[in-house]
């Protein structure tokens, strides 16, 4: 038997949703904007052989240029006669007369920028194109993000019998249970299907877990998410969450849809018109949309979970919406002993430490407080050398993990 907190059996493989945009498509974007960055960079690269400007004059007076190219980088020509068609270079005087001078004596004269500010045109190009396209990436992901986040679970690998204590819980959710399971048959005894649980209560006392049971014990799928998922600095990416969370669970009926840290995304609506109230209502509004939807989606059953169920939404937990509340508090002494021997198995405990000796310590813990504890306990019965827990082992451990034992 396991409890609330216990590490669970391996859920089932999901299939993860391709992307359109996939990585060898980047790749090779980048390839190939790299060889034409590499390819423009050699042709300006052309090797060339330098000549002083009184030499490059004297030719041009005898008319000995064939061709002349002048740029800021310099005057780059051939000479008529030249076999070997070899390109030289000289000192751009930046004389207003020199393209006339050599117009006249009979060369081909064409102008062009400087390549280096060429180059650095090229590189800036490519800067700006790059973060362009990283920007775009990014900005599709979030866009995607909303239908690739909430992981269907075919199986739990979790049972009542798995979760010690909420003996009346587990009872009255036995009828949940066989709603789930045949919808159909509730419908013609003339039953509503329940569209919501808000199971509320302090943190570490097994909701999630008592979720992924009800799951099990029903036999539908299971879809986790929390109130931050649903977050987002980006306007309207909170309630275009929350379609598409309702839209996969539609398509995997029946299924438990369980929302950890409802209140979060669920608080009352402000209306002081901040942003962040803004995106809140719109949330909460998505939210009641899709609840109000359930008539043509039977077999959806909303698990909620929150510590606070005073500061949710009244339009949200109105019956018809969130049908059903429970607490679940922390545990009670038969709960704790129950606890005491689910986490002490694998550990030497004294014999003066029976659950039933330590149980009363307990009082008012929650089950995550009891498992930090024991487990800290035999971390430090090895450190000692003892590996044996002792009370003395439990109230030093208690005290490190920061929870009070009534002693």
């Amino acid at each position: 038997m396991t409890a609330p907190g216990s590490p669970q059996t391996k859920q089932a493989k999901q299939t993860k949703p391709r992307l359109s945009l996939n990585r060898r498509t980047v790749i090779a974007v980048v390839c190939a904007v790299a060889a034409v960055a590499v390819l423009v960079w050699s042709l300006w690269e052309t090797p060339s052989t330098p000549m002083a400007y009184q030499e490059f004059a004297a030719k041009v007076a005898q008319q000995q240029v064939d061709e002349a190219q002048i740029s800021q980088d310099g005057v780059f020509f051939t000479l008529k006669g030249d076999e070997t068609h070899a390109l030289y270079r000289t000192d751009n005087p930046d004389s207003p007369d020199l393209k006339e001078r050599l117009l006249v004596s009979g060369a081909q004269v064409t102008s062009s920028a400087d390549a280096g500010d060429v180059v650095d045109t090229l590189i800036n190009l490519l800067l700006d194109a790059f973060i362009l396209g990283t920007f775009g990436i990014a900005i599709y992901k979030l866009a995607s993000y909303s239908r690739n986040t909430f992981k269907v679970v075919r199986k739990t690998g979790v049972t009542f019998d798995d979760v010690a204590g909420m003996d009346s819980l587990k009872r009255e959710m036995r009828q949940v249970v066989g709603v789930l399971k045949d919808p159909a048959a509730a419908r013609r005894l003339g039953m509503r299907p329940v569209k919501g649980i808000v199971l509320e209560g302090p943190p570490g006392n097994g909701k999630t877990l008592f979720a992924k049971a009800l799951a099990q014990e029903a036999g539908v799928n299971f879809i986790a998410t929390k109130g931050a998922d649903f977050q987002s600095a980006f306007m309207s990416l909170g309630a275009r969450k929350i379609r598409s969370l309702f839209k996969r669970a539609g398509k995997h009926r029946p299924c438990i849809v369980f929302i950890d840290e409802f209140d979060s995304i669920g608080e009352r609506r402000n209306y002081a018109g901040t942003g962040i109230d803004k995106e809140n209502n719109r949330i909460i509004t998505a939210m009641l949309n899709e609840m109000d939807g359930f008539t043509t989606k039977d077999g959806i059953l909303v698990v909620a979970a929150t510590n606070s169920y005073r500061s949710l939404d009244p339009a949200l937990v109105r019956p018809g919406r969130f049908d059903l509340k429970y607490t679940v508090s922390n545990p009670d002494a038969k709960t704790r002993e129950e606890l005491i021997r689910i986490y002490s198995q694998g550990k030497s405990l004294a014999k003066e430490l029976a659950p039933a000796r330590l149980a009363p310590l307990f009082e008012g813990a929650s089950c995550a407080d009891v498992e930090a504890t024991l487990n800290e306990a035999a971390m430090l019965a090895m450190l000692d050398g003892t590996h044996t827990i002792t009370l003395e082992l439990v109230v030093r451990a208690a005290g490190k993990v920061g929870v009070k034992l009534k002693i």
